[in-house]
């Protein structure tokens, strides 16, 4: 019978799917920890659970570290072209109208003045999402625009990096930017201008090996990726096994490479500390040293407190007066001896001035003698200033 042989079926539940609206939550990439998206928004991006710090843009750094309606955007008209025509799979050109549209920036660095806590200084902060934050021609000349604005106001320097190096579709032209850098920031040192570098997971290739590296304050995220070859080439290389967080800014904290790692929610209290820091030494009492094979420009710029403008320089001696396509040169006074024409020579000194020696109150001179003043000479007149000619161009 077919009812002895029926199967016995469970109930059927109708299961109805949920669904939850994009964005609402994310994992943790660290941990694995699902998160809500508007909690991470609160701790700033960072994980509740571990401390993983995500990858943010560049304008949510200037959120989280400027004052509020104090950032000026400044060198937004320096934009990347394409000098060398480069294609690989796709066109240079293609992929910087890619990036400009995806991230809403002109170039891999946001460059600006603001202030933090009130201390006003001069921001530039790379944005990973453009291009791998590259350093190319125009990102290197923004940088370099910064920080010869901090030369020149005499605002700290603040470069936060987050980069995976030099970029490769400009060739030497994104090279050269490494030295550029360098040898502003040595112009910036010798003026006694403070430079914070901020080091963001990741911070590689040419960036590290260049401005990231020599700021007089290195500050870095907590487990940031931060080397010049990534491990993977580095074990390649040596035929080695690495270090337990080889290339994580915990481990070159220990090594002495950066001066402290700071939690995202304290970035803005400990840049705002070492400002303050920064200009109470500048106000001490202190006599300035000038360097050795340093010019007078630099010694005068660094000798002035932070804040302060830069005085205008001075005059050179008898410029006043001087008609352009002229200049002067100094012709040595007369001899004693007539060594120059008489009509060269400057106006004898008057005989009060040069008052000659009496000899005769020591020694009686004999009749026959000429006067004392025809016996001894008169001393010759003091040197007078030199004459200036001027001499046709």
């Amino acid at each position: 019978m077919t009812w002895l042989r029926k199967a016995k079926e469970g109930l059927k539940a109708q299961q109805r799917r949920r669904e939850l609206p994009d964005g609402l939550w994310t994992k943790c990439e660290d941990c694995g920890e699902i998160l809500y998206h508007k909690e991470l928004e609160r701790n700033l991006w960072t994980c509740s659970k571990c401390s993983y710090h995500f990858r943010i843009s560049a304008r949510s750094y200037i959120k989280i570290l400027v004052d509020e309606d104090t950032f000026v955007e400044r060198f937004s008209e320096v934009v990347s072209t394409d000098p060398l025509k480069f294609r690989d799979a796709k066109r240079y050109s293609d992929r910087l109208k890619k990036a400009r549209e995806e991230t809403g920036l002109s170039e891999a660095v946001l460059c600006g003045e603001g202030r933090i806590e009130g201390h006003p200084c001069v921001l530039a902060i790379m944005d990973f999402a453009f291009l791998g934050g590259s350093l190319a021609s125009a990102a290197g000349e923004r940088i370099a625009r910064c920080i010869l604005l901090a030369i020149e106001t005499r605002h700290p320097l603040l470069i936060l990096s987050s980069s995976g190096g030099a970029r490769m579709f400009e060739g030497i032209l994104s090279l050269m930017q490494m030295a550029k850098a360098n040898a502003l920031l040595a112009r910036l040192s010798d003026a006694g201008v403070p430079y914070i570098s901020i080091m963001t997971h990741p911070t590689t290739g040419g960036v590290t090996a260049s401005f990231a590296s020599v700021g007089d304050v290195i500050l870095a995220e907590p487990k940031a990726l931060i080397g010049f070859a990534g491990p993977r080439v580095i074990k390649q290389t040596i035929n080695q096994e690495l270090p337990e967080g080889f290339q994580r800014s915990e481990f070159l904290l220990q090594k002495g490479m950066i001066d402290r790692i700071v939690h995202r929610t304290e970035l803005k209290k400990s840049v705002a500390w070492l400002l303050r820091f920064f200009a109470a030494g500048a106000a001490l009492p202190q006599k300035p040293r000038r360097r050795a094979g340093e010019s007078l420009e630099r010694f005068r710029a660094a000798s002035l407190p932070i804040g302060t403008a830069l005085p205008p320089e001075p005059p050179a001696p008898g410029a006043e007066g001087v008609v352009a396509g002229t200049r002067t040169i100094d012709l040595p006074e007369a001899s004693p001896n007539g060594g120059t024409p008489a009509a060269a020579a400057p106006a004898p000194a008057p005989a009060a001035k040069t008052p000659s020696p009496a000899p005769a109150a020591k020694t009686p001179a004999p009749a026959a003698a000429p006067t004392p003043a025809a016996k001894t000479p008169a001393k010759p007149p003091a040197r007078s200033p030199g004459r200036e000619v001027r001499v046709e161009e």
